[in-house]
């Protein structure tokens, strides 16, 4: 029976085991070393998560396998590395979960719980990701503002980089959506046959240039006529068709042919990608939708599919799978057409609706860790005429707020020592008539409204921050 309960041990700089509980020892054995029963390609990383710790930085969501003498495959293990002061020096402690479901559990409790699992270990990694693509769509928006010569010679490329970052942050969100157990409250109109053809060019790479490179033909046909819009995201949508067409290429490993056809299927519209080469037998075909399962070996997760499966469900909508082995297969999507609503009266304040080109200049300051999302902030801020004073930790931000007066406060929440939260609360106690502005890519959004006066998720429209930016100082100085 595996241990349910949390894992704990507390340590010096060097590693020396100062406590572990009883469900430390039973998992992770009770050698000197912490780290004896990991497989060996994790110890190392471990030790290096530890040294982290042990220089006062806080180390999460750290994913490690852990051999069992009575079990086949190693045990996945989800361990926190948290620093502790002890006088002028930092202690170590150590919490974690076993990532395994035990014996006792039914097929429906297993799926779920591995979903849960998948969720907890992206969950850490959301916020790295989102600090990313906010640094490359606000690099962009400088491009477009400082260079428009140049960037307009290169629209192609910024609108297909622009594209594929924030189709990222949409898969991003869903996933953080999903660890919220939240659902979508609303969708946008979405050209299918449009899209589809976007998905062709995008993954022309892959059926066309990479398999003549390897003297390896593959044709691909369309037939995309002119049909109502659904209602739907866009991003996930675009997901799901490169799925399908990359496992139809990896498919066809000596060539073949893809035909895309959409049409009206009474009151949805019908998506058919059809594919020559190997198809599947009813054992596989019946299980490609399941999360974990993959044909690929260790080149595949196993979730691709399953994850499009899951979009086509949030969207109301039907995937199935017809196949034959040796004949190819056809992937067909049914999804919804709308029902008509009329359309909803914005709730904006008339008093806090700008005009076209309208913009509140104000002295702001932005706090934020990560320089490359500080500095894309404070400069996209600059360009709409606002002052700027940056910060990159907390604590430096409420030195700056007792030399400078501000307007408005702009952080970032995952930050050492000082988060977004813990930051407005010194701020809503010194200076509580200051609005601040959580800046985050993290996955809980859960506020204290009486101290932040706004959520914007990473990465951000500079559209959005200045909207947020003219409505707040605007309800503060009326």
């Amino acid at each position: 029976m595996i241990d349910p309960e949390l894992l704990v041990a507390t340590c010096d700089p060097t590693g020396l085991v100062l406590w572990r509980n009883r469900s430390w020892t039973r998992v992770m054995g009770s050698d000197d070393d912490l780290w004896s029963g990991l497989v060996e390609t994790d110890r190392e990383l471990a030790r290096q998560n530890l040294q982290e710790a042990a220089r006062g930085a806080l180390v999460s969501h750290a994913l490690f396998m852990v051999t069992r003498p009575m079990r086949d495959e190693p045990l996945p293990v989800l361990l926190h590395f948290i620093p502790v002061r002890s006088g002028s020096t930092w202690h170590v402690a150590i919490s974690g979960e076993v990532l395994a479901e035990p014996e006792t559990w039914t097929e429906s409790q297993t799926e779920r719980h591995r979903m849960e699992t998948l969720g907890r270990m992206t969950m850490g990694m959301a916020h790295d990701f989102n600090n990313l693509l906010s640094g490359i769509l606000g690099h962009l928006a400088l491009w477009r503002a400082e260079d428009p010569e140049g960037a307009s010679r290169a629209a192609l490329h910024i609108g297909t980089m622009e594209r594929a970052a924030t189709d990222g942050a949409e898969l991003i969100q869903k996933v953080q959506r999903y660890i919220r157990q939240e659902s979508r409250s609303g969708f946008a109109p979405v050209d299918v046959s449009g899209l589809l053809l976007e998905c062709i060019a995008f993954t022309r790479p892959y059926w066309f240039n990479e398999p003549r490179r390897n003297g390896i033909e593959i044709t691909f046909d369309h037939n995309l006529p002119v049909l109502p819009s659904i209602l739907g995201s866009a991003a996930e949508l675009r997901d799901v068709m490169v799925n399908l067409i990359l496992n139809a290429v990896h498919a066809m490993p000596d060539g073949g042919k893809l035909q895309l056809s959409a049409a009206l299927d009474g009151e949805r519209v019908r998506v058919d990608l059809k594919v020559t080469g190997l198809g599947m037998s009813p054992e596989v075909a019946d299980r490609i939708f399941e999360p974990l399962f993959s044909t690929k070996g260790e080149k595949g997760t196993g979730m691709g599919l399953a994850v499009a499966a899951g979009i086509v469900r949030e969207h109301d909508g039907e995937i199935r799978v017809e196949t034959e082995p040796g004949a190819g297969s056809t992937f067909t999507l049914l999804l919804p057409l709308p029902v008509q609503q009329a359309p909803k009266e914005s709730t904006l304040p008339a008093s806090s609706r700008l005009e076209p080109g309208e913009e509140i200049h104000r002295t702001i300051l932005v706090v934020d860790d990560e320089a490359m999302v500080r500095n894309v902030v404070t400069r996209l801020l600059e360009l709409r005429g606002h002052t700027v004073l940056a910060a990159s930790s907390g604590a430096e931000g409420m030195d700056v707020l007792e030399r400078h007066p501000v307007d408005l406060v702009i952080t970032d929440q995952g930050m050492p020592r000082m988060s977004g939260r813990e930051l407005a609360h010194h701020i809503a106690i010194r200076h509580p008539e200051l609005p601040v502005v959580l800046l985050t890519g993290d996955t809980d959004l859960n506020v204290n409204e009486a101290e932040i006066a706004r959520v914007l998720t990473k990465p951000f429209k500079i559209d959005d921050l200045s909207k947020a930016i003219a409505e707040l100082v605007t309800h503060t100085t009326s």
